[in-house]
């Protein structure tokens, strides 16, 4: 359903809104611009061309970045607010689209529905509105939505569409504002999204003449009928009688937010035959058609389901270094909620990702949730004017026979070597974690097989209980089998190979044949012969023949 804004929808996500940015009059002037300016591109896409360039959810909330940017630096409005300018048409509406206000929560609900009466609820189709007039009881006249004031004439196309009946057994003039929506059996909001449907709707009504296929897909919900009876439950009967019933079923009376709440909760998680993004309260009693002007009026609301995005600004880029020298980008991010989840962070999952998105402090990205639980980056929904220079690691420098040691440009990868040390699929060692590895700074693998209880129970932040207890796990990694080391170490996948016979036995083969074994291939195979060569690995294995460790 079409975008409006209105004062509620300014701080339609104010639980997302960042501190207000600490920046000069003059960056300041530039940011607010560059967003007005994306603003505007989405708007024209949105309304003049039917293209949504991006998902609603981040819509709102930019629109609500907007507000909150212009109330930190006392900016006034600016053409921005006008989402609909340059959306109208040739042809004047007979009765104004009017739009919605956009209510922020449960209690803008309560606030909104206190001291009315004769209240009523209905899914919030996402399709495209339509003006559908009716004279003689013969479909005269179809109208895009555009600015609300005037649209498209739509008539050739919509004559196309079964489900727009070009006959009504009524003589009288008829005017009835709906959604003409994209046709998707057993849709579940909450668990498909919006699927582009919207877009297929608007597609198919850009089309010059759309073929029967394109045509069939399309379907309608009558919202609103401007020039009929005066109370609901009279409407309500008069569509039905005029074949609209699917659109009369799906218009329910209501008792009471929580009400409210259970039909908006049951619409989003259960099977609907069209995408929605909500739900519409309306009055039952409101005023003629004639007297509506094309902006939200007081007797209808929207109530949109809770964000699958959230707008977020990037506070800072770190690059996570793995044990194995893969380059991870982390943003920081200004903390946002996301299906009741505080994100703070988010990683782009490779190198050449970051590169490509080339995202910066100060930007604003798009978070979703992917399997309802791990932050994933949708993309970059704007960019910050300024773009601060960042320390980028050379992937050149980072592989799996890197960084032993924490000397500069290698603290992360060799912290991530600690972590892979003692943890579930190295050593085991229970209560050595990454506080533990921060507490005792090792400065190689592992220093940490020299010191005794009374020398651990010396350092910084460790007492005597916890000393004991570091003390006792490194005497059992002593214990552990030489397998179960080759593996902490970072022994490459090493296939069928068996691994018994001790280090000079494993040692001796070559790439030739560690390839001899199913499941290495050649680039495994050098892997593993560089790995019991390499003169880091060769420094371990003295520390561990040393230490009487079984196998080396």
């Amino acid at each position: 359903m079409y975008r409006r804004i209105a004062s509620l929808l300014l701080f339609a996500c104010s639980a997302q809104a960042t501190p207000c940015p600490d920046w000069p009059a003059a960056r300041a002037g530039e940011e607010i611009a560059t967003l007005e300016r994306r603003l505007a591109e989405w708007d024209h896409a949105y309304h003049v061309q039917g293209r949504a360039l991006v998902d609603d959810d981040i819509y709102d909330q930019s629109r609500a970045r907007l507000a909150q940017w212009r109330t930190c630096f006392a900016r006034p409005e600016a053409s921005a607010d006008a989402p609909l300018r340059g959306a109208g048409g040739p042809v004047a509406h007979p009765v104004a689209q009017t739009g919605l206000s956009k209510l922020r929560d449960e209690a803008a609900v309560r606030t909104w529905m206190a001291g009315r009466d004769d209240l009523w609820i209905q899914p919030k189709v996402d399709g495209v509105a339509v003006t559908l007039i009716y004279r003689g009881g013969r479909l005269q006249q179809a109208i895009s939505r555009g600015d609300g004031r005037t649209g498209q004439d739509w008539t050739a196309r919509a004559r196309l569409i079964p489900a727009i009946p070009p006959q009504l057994p009524r003589d009288e003039e008829l005017v009835l504002q709906g959604e003409l929506y994209w046709r998707a059996a057993a849709h579940v909001q909450a668990r498909d999204g919006g699927r582009n449907l919207r877009g297929k709707a608007a597609g198919a009504m850009a089309r010059g003449t759309p073929d029967a296929a394109t045509t069939a897909g399309v379907g309608l919900f009558v919202w609103d009928w401007p020039n009929g009876p005066a109370s609901m439950a009279e409407r309500l009967q008069g569509l039905r009688e005029l074949g609209f019933a699917d659109s009369a079923e799906l218009t329910l009376p209501l008792s009471g937010v929580e009400q409210a709440g259970q039909w908006r909760e049951r619409w989003y998680r259960s099977e609907l035959p069209f995408a929605t993004d909500g739900v519409v309260l309306r009055q039952g009693s409101r005023p003629a058609g004639h007297g509506w002007v094309a902006e939200p009026p007081s007797w209808a609301a929207a109530w949109k389901y809770p964000p699958r995005q959230a707008l977020a600004q990037v506070h800072a880029v770190q690059f996570e270094i793995g044990r194995t020298g893969r380059i991870t980008p982390v943003l920081q991010l200004q903390p946002v909620e996301l299906d009741g989840r505080r994100i703070s962070r988010v990683g782009l999952g490779s190198l050449q990702r970051w590169q490509t998105l080339d995202v910066r402090p100060g930007d604003e990205v798009a978070i979703a949730l992917a399997g309802l639980t791990i932050p994933r980056l949708e993309g970059v929904v704007w960019r910050s004017r300024q773009r601060p220079e960042l320390r980028v690691p050379d992937p050149a420098q980072h592989h799996a026979l890197s960084c032993w040691r924490p000397t500069p440009g290698c603290e992360s990868q060799f912290a991530a070597r600690l972590r892979w040390l003692g943890g579930e699929r190295g050593l085991a060692l229970s209560g050595v974690g990454a506080g533990a590895w921060n507490s005792l700074r090792p400065q190689s693998l592992l220093d940490w097989l020299e010191l005794d209880a009374a020398t651990l129970a010396g350092r910084p932040g460790l007492g005597a209980k916890r000393a004991a207890t570091l003390n006792a796990a490194f005497a059992q990694a002593r214990q552990r089998p030489f397998r179960q080391w080759l593996l902490a170490l970072g022994l490459p996948p090493y296939g069928s190979a068996p691994l018994e016979g001790g280090w000079e036995l494993l040692a001796a083969r070559s790439a030739r044949d560690w390839d001899g074994y199913s499941g290495v291939g050649p680039t495994r195979a050098t892997q593993l012969a560089a790995f019991f060569r390499h003169p880091e690995v060769l420094q371990l294995r003295e520390r561990l023949r040393s230490a009487g460790v079984d196998g080396f």
